[in-house]
């Protein structure tokens, strides 16, 4: 019996037909999509910790991450078909499991400064990198502007939501930048990208940002 949990595509050929192109159109801007929401995991700063009843938040929180893993493991044992899976991804561990414990530890290990700072530079940051290398061979478009929007979305998770003062904010920003498209760049076949661009930054911060300058964490 074929498992699945998509509907043959339905759904992103629509959305690739809406953009004017074709499913696999669809395929990448749903991909692309479903990063961006991975933002949304800084919510779990504003809800109480009894927000849920049956448990404290962060034990929900684990609890989904444990969903994704069961997916990730049918997928292997059963053939569960998964959408937006790439043909790279058959034999390993998909980049979605990758990028769901990176969402999931960094608020659950980091401050709430670097947290916001590092889920912001990898929800936002690595699919408009991805985008953007399939549309130019510029280094200004492919690693220039990636570097400005991670620093930007760095400064506004450090010293806006984080509440950093502004001076060590941008400084920190300015060199987690570099560090972050850096390590999206390459892509291994043992870990994915998400989780080195979430955690090299989020180390750094931590190293530079709470224990050399005494910054709250």
């Amino acid at each position: 019996m074929e498992l699945r949990l998509h509907r043959h595509g339905q759904f992103r050929r629509w959305l690739g037909h809406a953009l004017g192109g074709d499913e696999e159109l669809g395929d990448r801007a749903w991909r692309r999509i479903l990063h961006l929401f991975g933002a949304l995991v800084l919510v779990y700063y504003a809800v109480p910790n009894n927000f849920f009843v049956v448990a404290p938040k962060a034990d929900i929180l684990l609890a989904a991450l444990g969903v994704m893993f069961v997916l990730e493991a049918l997928r292997h044992a059963v053939g569960l078909e998964l959408p937006t899976i790439r043909p790279y991804e058959t034999h390993r561990i998909a980049s979605f499991v990758f990028f769901a414990l990176a969402l999931v530890l960094a608020v659950l290990l980091f401050p709430l400064p670097i947290a916001a700072a590092v889920v912001l530079g990898t929800a936002i940051v690595d699919p408009v990198a991805g985008e953007l290398r399939r549309q130019s061979n510029s280094p200004v478009l492919t690693v220039g502007l990636p570097v400005a929007a991670y620093g930007l979305l760095a400064f506004v998770g450090l010293a806006a939501i984080g509440g950093w003062p502004a001076g060590p904010s941008a400084l920190l920003a300015v060199v987690a930048a570099p560090i972050a498209v850096a390590v999206e760049r390459p892509k291994w076949p043992w870990v994915d990208d998400d989780l080195m661009m979430t955690f090299l930054p989020g180390l750094f911060l931590y190293a530079a940002g709470v224990l050399a300058l005494g910054l709250p964490g």
